[in-house]
């Protein structure tokens, strides 16, 4: 099944939009949702829906999760969350000093 970063990009930020606030994405939840639960099929488009979400996150448009926090897009490693997009300040950058 051959599926284009931008139809995982529709079904991630449709997945994002319904969620209440304060909750996340397991990415094997988008997979599923594009290639049914079929895991030989879905576990395929576990590396394009990273890059998608890694993106999305260089946007601003989502948020990168490890244990609930936000991390650098670029520089994580291995169980992560996509989360809604999380202001600057919020996105583990230390505040503006007064």
């Amino acid at each position: 099944m051959k599926v284009s970063h931008e139809q995982i990009e529709t079904v991630l930020v449709g997945l994002l939009s319904s969620l209440p606030a304060g909750k996340s994405l397991d990415p094997t939840e988008v997979a599923r949702a594009l290639a049914g639960n079929d895991e030989k099929v879905w576990r395929l488009m576990m590396v394009p829906i990273r890059a998608v979400a890694i993106r999305l996150a260089d946007e601003g448009r989502a948020s990168i999760l490890r244990k609930g926090k936000p991390v650098d897009p670029h520089d994580f490693k291995g169980v992560y969350r996509i989360g809604a997009a999380v202001p600057a300040a919020d996105a583990g950058e230390p505040a503006a000093a007064i």
